[in-house]
């Protein structure tokens, strides 16, 4: 579903106020260090799971559709996707982060977001022949009216989701995730075989929207009415949430703008493209959003409860410190082998899709940056503050791409991309610094130490891809072997570099590997240290 631009399912969680209890809650009194690498562990081991299925159904449908179909589907559910900032209106952000009333609050979220889902599905509906007339293509239209129903659906997932995220919910993770993915590659890639073309991605994702809605709501075991719906609690939400939503209605506007420049100003073959290299540069981020950032946002709310300044800064600086190192590293491979790995996987007619993949390699750095401080400044209660990189974002982002498509015309967009989410990222990073109250030289230290490292594996690995493997101009077996190469090579440069520049990240795995023994073999928590802090161990499985 996260494929081709839809929303894909939020990573959630429990309801310690009791709006919605049971599901995989862990027991009482365990530490919130616990409960983040259970759910860290679960959905590293869902997205692995999950990316195999989508990577499966990503070439299958490369194989079955045209870029220009991919891009007709893209194109179709442009405003779908821009709409769903509405439906979700902030309110389940408000509702994680919320200590009281949660069950009155559930309700209030709940028809609130029925309503929206309703109204802004309505309007969808009666817009989806603006967006044929704006892309020129009447199947478009077609497209935006049938995916117009995505929106009620999706409204449906609100507030079980935000139930799941506040108790850090293992099974969610570990359910949720590979059931929607299992089911929009089984509808869609039946229905492309039997020639269904564009519509296929339109019915597989109406199955896996269902299959979300039924998941989420049986594994929350939260029904309506066990609250009392207020406008106060609302008012409440919506203050907290407003700044969340226009955060999220800006990066929903520029990947707009995006579709509709690609789309209407070069093709609906080059906005395929576009949509295929997005779909892979944006792995990294996704590996951070859902194995990490979900759950750090009631982790950060519940320390900045608690006042514990100290705490919150050091649990700041590990986070940041090892989305960096994962989102350098991958972002690094990503630029060296991006172009060959695409043409192998998806056929040289997507040769294309990988120049934009390596253009766009930014991003899951600067979504990593971005995806934790946001987590921590909303933790903190202070969501006015990202209105600022709301603004950055949107104005930089789409005055980038108004220039560099120009320039570049495909490549530029990816370009556009990059640049917008490294420079949104350190202001984000500078953002989460003030409020939290982490040192300068400290934030270095944890953020400085990958790049050099990945910039020295990345430049080793892509003359040795370049200048000798040339994956991409082998036999299929023979290219993979070689991509296997590409990858080994790169692992074992970075990790060199790594470890010579911050030789306390080795010795922090160690740390988190012992931790986790000690505590199977029933060690005392307050005897384990994590990083530069004391905190509880993760609690057995």
């Amino acid at each position: 579903m996260g494929s081709f631009g839809l929303p894909p399912p939020q990573s959630p969680p429990l309801d310690p106020g009791g709006a919605g209890a049971g599901a995989g809650e862990p027991p009482p009194g365990k530490s919130l260090t616990g409960k983040i690498g259970r759910v860290a562990a679960a959905s590293a081991g869902a997205l692995i799971f999950g990316e195999l299925v989508s990577l499966g159904q990503t070439v299958a449908l490369a194989r079955l559709l045209s870029p220009a179909e991919v891009g007709a589907f893209a194109a179709g559910t442009v405003l779908t996707m821009l709409l769903t900032t509405f439906v979700e209106g902030g309110l389940r952000s408000g509702l994680v982060q919320r200590e009281k009333e949660v069950a009155d609050a559930a309700d209030t979220v709940f028809r609130a977001s029925l309503l929206n889902g309703l109204v802004v599905g309505l309007f969808a509906l009666a817009a989806a022949p603006v967006i044929g007339t704006v892309f020129h293509d009447e199947t478009i239209g077609l497209i935006a009216a049938a995916t117009s129903g995505f929106l009620l659906l999706f409204a449906l997932t609100n507030v079980p989701e935000a139930l799941l995220q506040r108790e850090f919910s293992v099974r969610r993770r570990i359910i949720v995730g590979p059931a929607v993915s299992v089911s929009f590659c089984a509808v869609s890639v039946t229905l492309a075989a039997l020639g269904f073309g564009v519509w296929s991605l339109v019915i597989g994702t109406y199955a896996s929207y269902a299959v979300w809605v039924l998941a989420v709501w049986w594994l929350a075991r939260w029904r309506p009415g066990r609250g009392r719906a207020s406008m106060r609690i609302w008012r409440e939400l919506a203050r907290f949430g407003s700044p969340v939503v226009v955060n999220m209605l800006g990066s929903r506007v520029q990947t707009t703008v995006e579709a509709a420049v690609v789309g209407r100003g070069l093709s609906a073959a080059a906005l395929g493209h576009y949509r295929y290299g997005q779909r892979i540069a944006q792995i990294p981020v996704r590996f951070i959003v859902e194995v990490g950032a979900f759950s750090l946002f009631p982790a950060f709310s519940r320390i900045a409860e608690e006042r514990d300044a100290r705490r919150l800064a050091a649990a700041y600086l590990r986070a940041i410190r090892l989305t960096t190192a994962g989102a350098a590293a991958l972002c690094g491979l990503i630029v060296a082998v991006g172009e060959p790995a695409v043409v192998i996987v998806f056929g040289e007619r997507w040769r294309e899709a990988g120049l934009v993949v390596v253009a766009m390699a930014g991003l899951g750095l600067g979504k990593a940056w971005m995806s934790v401080s946001e987590e921590a400044i909303k933790g903190a209660g202070r969501t006015a503050l990202l209105n600022w990189q709301t603004a950055i974002e949107l104005v930089l982002g789409i005055g980038l791409l108004l220039v560099l498509v120009r320039l570049y015309g495909l490549i530029g967009v990816g370009l556009a991309t990059s640049a917008t989410a490294l420079v949104v990222g350190v202001v984000v990073i500078g953002l989460a610094r003030n409020v939290i109250g982490v040192r300068i030289g400290d934030l270095i230290r944890a953020i400085g130490p990958p790049l050099p490292a990945a910039g020295l594996a990345l430049a080793a690995t892509w003359l040795l891809e370049h200048r000798v493997l040339q994956a991409d101009t082998r036999p299929l077996l023979t290219g993979i072997g070689a991509l296997l190469l590409d990858a080994v090579v790169f692992v074992i440069i970075y990790a060199l570099v790594l470890c010579a520049l911050a030789p306390e990240a080795p010795r922090a795995v160690l740390r988190l590997a012992a931790a986790r023994t000690g505590r199977r073999n029933g060690a005392s928590p307050d005897a384990i240290s994590v990083g530069a802090e004391p905190l509880a161990s993760r609690e057995p499985n």
